[in-house]
């Protein structure tokens, strides 16, 4: 028995004395800084908005056709009567929620990269604006946080103006991701949904029409500045039609947030990143960023450079309810002059070289 008792006492001692050095150990470990906090904030607000725009249409309407076949059958059935019934809101003014622009969740996606607002000239609030916005890159990112977020101050830098983002009409086809589409302020880049915008909504309404579209995605690399416009007029014909001011605006460090898989024009994959876009409206690009653990690995986070989005001196458009080719032509080739301008005047503040050209193809 004494033996017995003995072997007993000898194992909670040694386990007490185990347990001291676990507590030793683990009181050792730092706790992490502040700083170590805000990195791990800012990196989850951007995995939850790369997530959403990637996969929360897809996973939805997965998710509801599953439903389908299951007893929640009525959830889907009752999502789509909605859809139908709301299909044409999108085109009609959305549904924009002020509260979700305003989401902390922004500030901390915002200071990742970090992204900041220029203004250059004021916009009164007594005109409507079509703000052109460059590049593309492969996610928008300058686009996105400047003009649907409030983390960068638009609406303080340009009171009385309310800015919206356009985007794939497919987009809205998605079943929830339509609603959060919606609810930020984005709109299906069509004549009919911008034409609301611009005629059923007052004044004091800047636009944000990403030009260059998925073409320009396909050119999108660090150290290249070439945008898809000379062909693009129909903007122009939107602002005359509905009198509204043309805004150039440059996202500085846009084409740095992905490394991307270019394919030479004329090359067999090349064309069938062309047909694809004619299909569905976007372009499949092959681009990889940052892993989630690690800045050296790769994965599909862009990577953290900071982006400066500089919004220039708006031209002023007359109201003409149908204009002519030469009318369209004029204000387009001002519209370039007014781009150039403001990419030659503020290359050099923000990472790029005196020689550094914008060529628009």
């Amino acid at each position: 028995m004494k033996t017995i008792i003995a072997a007993c006492s000898q194992n909670l001692s040694g386990s007490r004395a185990s347990i001291q050095t676990a507590l030793r150990t683990l009181l050792a470990v730092p706790w992490p800084s502040q700083r170590d906090i805000g990195s791990a904030l800012q990196l989850l607000a951007v995995l939850q908005w790369v997530l959403s725009f990637l996969l929360l249409g897809i996973v939805s309407l997965l998710l509801l056709i599953y439903l389908l076949f299951t007893s929640l059958w009525l959830i889907p059935v009752l999502y789509l009567a909605w859809i139908i019934f709301d299909w044409d809101t999108p085109e009609k003014g959305g549904r924009r929620l002020s509260c979700l622009r305003r989401w902390t969740v922004w500030k901390h996606f915002r200071d990742y990269f970090p992204v900041k607002l220029v203004k250059t000239h004021d916009l009164s609030p007594s005109h409507n604006y079509i703000i052109g916005s460059h590049p593309h890159g492969i996610l928008c990112v300058g686009a996105f946080c400047n003009f649907i977020t409030g983390s960068t101050g638009f609406e303080e830098l340009f009171p009385g103006i309310r800015s919206f983002l356009t985007t794939l009409a497919g987009n809205f086809r998605l079943p929830v991701f339509r609603e959060y589409l919606m609810s930020g302020g984005l709109f299906p880049v069509t004549r009919r949904a911008i034409g609301y915008l611009l005629s059923q909504k007052g004044t004091g309404n800047a636009v944000a029409i990403v030009i260059g579209g998925a073409a320009e995605s396909l050119s999108c690399r660090p150290g290249v500045t070439t945008l898809i416009l000379k062909n693009r007029k129909g903007f122009v014909r939107m602002a005359l039609r509905h009198g509204a001011f043309l805004v150039p605006s440059f996202s500085f460090g846009e084409n740095d947030l992905f490394r991307q898989v270019v394919f030479e024009e004329g090359s067999w994959l090349r064309s069938i990143q062309r047909r694809f876009q004619k299909m569905i409206g976007f372009a499949p690009c092959l681009f990889y960023g940052r892993g989630l653990t690690s800045c050296r690995s790769r994965g599909f986070l862009p990577y953290a450079r900071p982006i400066t989005t500089v919004v220039g001196e708006p031209v002023a458009v007359p109201k003409v309810e149908n204009p002519s080719r030469e009318l369209v032509d004029r204000y387009h080739e001002l519209y370039i002059r007014a781009l150039l301008k403001l990419f030659e005047e503020n290359k050099t503040k923000y990472g790029l070289s005196e020689s550094d050209e914008l060529h628009i193809l």
